[in-house]
Order: structure tokens, then C-alpha cells, then sequence
């Protein structure tokens, strides 16, 4: 299964880029061995639109057109659920084995998603009930990526 992040905006250079690409290359040694096929980042500019809903419209267009056939959508979200690790894990495990081809995590804009991309999303997630900054949210979202990863291989990296 690949694993693909598709975000609004783009992570300027800096210390959170360096973060987010640490996650990343550390996956990519750990996902092989488990029959994950590569971590890809897909970004995606800012919508110029007056308004939110078009704004947020134009954007969730954008995003469905970067996610492949029959992939789980993941969204993270303010809404979202609050699932720990190991469970965060264990979807993506069981999206592996059950031959699901892609699992895309979504980050959406300033907006946050349009409430119809985000119905038709397998999961929602959200890391806790604060506003995050969308650089923080990769970095987030990356760093539980890795660390699904080392669950799902026993490794000792995650201590509960």
C-alpha cells in the first residue's frame, strides 16, 4: 500500500520542512519491510477565491483529483476523532492487508475541508482539540506515520 499526504500550501524551508523529511526518510526505511510501498507528499497551492466556501470548494476539487481509485481518505480535521497510536496504527495495517491500494491523509487549508470532501472521507482525525498550525499538523501527521510504522513492526521506538 503507498501512502500519500495531499496538503494545501506549501512547507517553506526551514526547521519544520527538515522535521517533516526526517518522519518521512525514517518511514520509508521501516515501511518497505511491512509492504508499504513509499510515503509521497502531494502539495497543492492556496485557492485565491474571495470566499471561504469557494475557497474551500476549489480546493477540495484539487484534492480529489490527486487521490487514486479506491484509496482510503483519511482527513485530518478539527472534527475529527482523537484515536491514540496504536489504533492510528492498526487502520493502516488493516487497510494494508485487506489490499486497499493508497491510504491519503488530507491537510486542507486556512478553511480547514469543505463538509462534502470531508464525508466522504473513511476516517477523520484530529490531534486534540487545539488549532494547529497546517506546518505543525505534517509534522504531526508524519512523526504518527513513522511511529505506526514501528508499532506494526514491534520495534521499541513506541513505548505505551
Amino acid at each position: 500500500m503507498r501512502l500519500i499526504v495531499v496538503a494545501i500550501g506549501r512547507l517553506k524551508q526551514g526547521p519544520e520542512r527538515e522535521l517533516a523529511e526526517r518522519y518521512r526518510e525514517r518511514f520509508d526505511d521501516i515501511g518497505r519491510k511491512l509492504g508499504f510501498r513509499g510515503l509521497d507528499i502531494h502539495e497543492i497551492p492556496e485557492s485565491r477565491a474571495r470566499d471561504a466556501a469557494t475557497r474551500m470548494a476549489e480546493e477540495a476539487a484539487a484534492i480529489a483529483a490527486a487521490i487514486p481509485d479506491k484509496a482510503a481518505v483519511v482527513c485530518l480535521d478539527e472534527r475529527g476523532q482523537n484515536i491514540d497510536s496504536t489504533t492510528f496504527a492498526g487502520h493502516l495495517g488493516r487497510w494494508r492487508d485487506q489490499g486497499v491500494p493508497a491510504t491519503v491523509f488530507v491537510i486542507g487549508g486556512a478553511d480547514g475541508l469543505s463538509p462534502e470532501f470531508r464525508r466522504r472521507a473513511k476516517l477523520g482525525v484530529a490531534f486534540g482539540a487545539a488549532t494547529w498550525p497546517h506546518q505543525i499538523v505534517r509534522v504531526l501527521l508524519l512523526e504518527q506515520i513513522y511511529r505506526s510504522a514501528t508499532i506494526l513492526a514491534g520495534h521499541p521506538y513506541h513505548r505505551a
